[in-house]
């Protein structure tokens, strides 16, 4: 794995989710009061952009198009797509899958991700 430059703290607001491209890869950066994570950027159900998302909880993310909640800090699924009533049918072919995590450290400020 290399580690990628991604930009300092300060390009990344507490609480919410930060598109950003590294080595041809979508990923969305967050920082959480206990540090900097990173996942792929699109939803693992329909392909949602999760940096349209809402971070709940300080630790989870929430995809807009469908409301699957994700953990950020592993990527596991916390709770399959369950909107709009009815997407469950859907549920039967798009079985659930966690996120791709990624490894963040910060060195003197600036971020790092290992791809």
């Amino acid at each position: 794995m290399a580690k990628h430059k991604i930009g300092t703290q300060n390009d990344f607001p507490r609480g919410q989710a930060k598109a950003c491209k590294v080595a041809g890869i979508d990923l969305a950066v967050y920082a959480l009061s206990n540090g900097y994570y990173a996942t792929q950027a699109r939803c693992t159900h329909l392909r949602a952009s999760l940096t349209d998302g809402e971070v709940i909880d300080d630790r989870l993310i929430q995809c807009h198009r469908h409301r699957a909640r994700f953990d950020i800090r592993t990527g596991e699924v916390v709770d399959w797509a369950n909107f709009p009533p009815g997407i469950q049918i859907l549920n039967l072919v798009c079985r659930r899958k966690a996120l791709k995590t990624f490894p963040v450290s910060v060195e003197d400020g600036t971020l790092y991700v290992e791809i």
